[in-house]
């Protein structure tokens, strides 16, 4: 939708779009329509969310730290003050801000890709007995092996090499090159991704520390049999000089939340176990040594470059690119750092924020407001109902409606008086129960305690009811 987007976002509200663009915007998006019409998208307030991350974004964009990757010639030219960000839904709601349209070299952000092809061609197995799947601890270009003698993992210089020596390694340097630059245009459901020799050649000439790593690996038979050094490293470079944009990667990033299913054209590009095996890397060790901090702050699978981007994946949900090119010395742009810690301290996306929902005070995007209410509606009902205590005041002190109810209308009260729970009845009406209210059979919290013929809730009741007492009295009949 992106695309079709922003070939028409820059028109005048009095222009008609014309009927061959409206079909072509619902061909290509009819699952997003048919979401937004029946309120079932994946972020239900896009507006909202997006007017979150804009925030954000602003927050973010004049930070000044860090300094562009000057090791490669051509990356040291690139404007440092350049900030984009694009958000991509896996149902295919989409925002960018920023320098989003720019392109960049996607450098490292091209090593997930690239593991998820060898993979798939070679099987899981084979991949891990060439390289590991354990963070280094160390940079990313160390000369250093694991206790098996092969690189610690795909998403370090070695182990990247590793893996491009892995996919298609029958075929020309050529035809290898073209197969992973088809599958990003897939992955990203893009015709504009693209080669840069500029940087190519200057991968090329600053490339020693690659090919000592190379040759380290071989010296170790790391590698499998015959393969070519020359031409394997040529390819790493030229993975590394692919260039895309933001809203590229974002979409990359939706793929990969979507178990390798494009948002876009619904075409599988991985096999969800593929992606499974790649997020669990992209967790562990994809922000270089930084990976640990990262995930345990942030709390997604994320990959970065020396370039600027990072690229996040919150699966199931959307994929997030954030390209600035100031970085540190860990080689993580400063600015991508500052906005996924912002993001995280937001929104509910950390791994393991459902363990700790209600304390962590974040807003959860992905529940529609009046679902979200209407459940906690229905989980202090259940408190109540057995007098959980400990789970009422947790809610209460939350902010939890009291007054709201479940699908009968049965307020917390209405069960707490029904199960004869008298400490949860006395809390409730001292924080705010309303005792008068009916439910879907016109019968309030005073109609139940009538029935039970209880006289001790029925004064609890009194002391808040705009019922006089005596009145609630009268149909009750003594114990038997």
């Amino acid at each position: 939708m992106s695309k079709v987007y922003s070939s028409i976002a820059n028109k005048k509200p009095e222009d008609i779009i014309s009927r061959k663009e409206f079909d072509v915007i619902l061909e290509s998006n009819h699952l997003l329509i048919e979401r937004l019409v029946n309120e079932e998208t994946v972020i239900p307030d896009f507006d909202s969310f997006q007017s979150t991350i804009e925030r954000i974004y602003h927050e973010v964009r004049m930070d000044q730290r860090g300094n562009v990757a000057d090791y490669i010639p051509q990356l040291a030219k690139v404007a440092p003050d350049q900030c984009g960000v694009s958000i991509c839904t896996i149902d295919g709601q989409v925002a960018h801000f920023g320098d989003w349209q720019e392109p960049f070299s996607v450098q490292s952000a091209s090593k997930p890709l690239n593991y998820c092809l060898a993979v798939e061609e070679n099987g899981i197995d084979h991949v891990h007995s060439h390289v590991g799947h354990e963070p280094s601890g160390r940079s990313f270009n160390e000369i250093s092996l694991n206790h098996d003698g092969l690189p610690h993992n795909p998403l370090i210089n070695s182990g990247a090499i590793m893996t491009c020596s892995l996919i298609k390694s029958k075929e020309s340097t050529a035809e290898r090159f073209e197969h992973i630059l088809k599958t990003w245009k897939e992955a990203c459901h893009s015709k504009t991704i693209s080669f840069n020799n500029s940087i190519y050649l200057s991968e090329v000439e600053t490339a020693d520390r690659n090919y000592a790593l190379a040759y380290f690996m071989r010296e170790n038979n790391a590698f499998p049999e015959r393969t070519n050094l020359k031409k394997t490293l040529e390819l790493y470079f030229q993975c590394c000089s692919i260039e895309a944009t933001t809203a590229d990667l974002a979409t990359l990033a939706a793929t990969f939340a979507n178990g390798g299913v494009c948002p876009f054209s619904g075409k599988t590009v991985f096999k969800s176990s593929t992606i499974r095996n790649c997020l669990s890397l992209m967790n562990t060790c994809g922000m270089y040594d930084h990976s640990g901090e990262f995930s345990f702050k942030v709390g997604i699978p994320a990959k970065s470059g020396v370039s600027g981007v990072v690229f996040g994946v919150i699966p199931n949900t959307m994929g997030i690119c954030v390209w600035a090119p100031r970085i540190n010395k860990q080689g993580n742009s400063l600015k991508a750092l500052e906005f996924y810690n912002k993001l995280s301290e937001v929104f509910t996306f950390h791994n393991y924020d459902s363990l700790v929902l209600e304390e962590t005070g974040k807003t959860n995007p992905r529940v529609n407001n009046d679902y979200s209410r209407i459940h906690k509606a229905q989980e202090l009902c259940i408190a109540a109902a057995y007098g959980d205590m400990p789970r009422i005041k947790s809610m209460v002190a939350k902010g939890t409606g009291l007054n709201d109810s479940d699908y009968d209308g049965r307020t917390p009260l209405h069960l707490a008086v029904c199960e004869k729970r008298k400490e949860a009845i006395a809390y409730l009406l001292k924080h705010g129960a309303d005792p008068n209210l009916e439910d879907r059979w016109r019968k309030t919290a005073f109609d139940e305690a009538v029935a039970l013929n209880d006289n001790d809730i029925l004064t609890l009741l009194g002391a808040a009811s705009k019922v006089p007492i005596e009145k609630t009295r009268k149909p009750l009949m003594p114990d038997v």
